[in-house]
């Protein structure tokens, strides 16, 4: 019994440090398909509008309300959440944005369930508004 005990402590450890070293050490790249996706709602002023207010319903607490990855919740998290006004996510295409929201990864939940396909574009837009926001600055 003893043995038991210390073989399924082990192996919860391992599951528990092997997924962590992954979440902070891999690189989150969406696969290659999705690049060639094209945001229906670029530069689309109504999309955007709703695009924020889900934003501000629902990812401002760990991504901030100016996007930089300081939310409230930010300060606990490992690895932080992304900086959406960084010239890094502002490189990566609005399909790969739209697969991360999609599936989601270590604390950020996925949206594929909470959200409609269409949502998920329009938080996008928002997102790519938020990083045209500081290089204006």
């Amino acid at each position: 019994m003893h043995t038991l005990r210390v073989i399924l402590i082990s192996i919860a450890l391992w599951v528990v440090f092997n997924s962590h070293s992954q979440t902070t050490q891999t690189v989150w790249k969406a696969p290659a398909s999705y690049d060639t996706l094209r945001n229906p709602f670029t530069n689309n002023p109504k999309a955007i509008a709703e695009g924020k207010k889900i934003y501000e319903s629902t990812c401002w607490t760990c991504h901030g309300l100016s996007g930089k990855g300081d939310g409230p919740a930010a300060a606990s998290m490992n690895p932080k959440p992304a900086d959406h006004t960084s010239g890094k996510l502002m490189n990566e295409s609005d399909g790969a944005l739209l697969w991360k929201i999609t599936k989601g990864r270590g604390a950020m939940p996925a949206y594929e369930q909470m959200f409609s396909k269409q949502q998920r574009w329009k938080l996008v837009s928002y997102i790519r508004e938020l990083g045209k926001n500081q290089t204006e600055k």
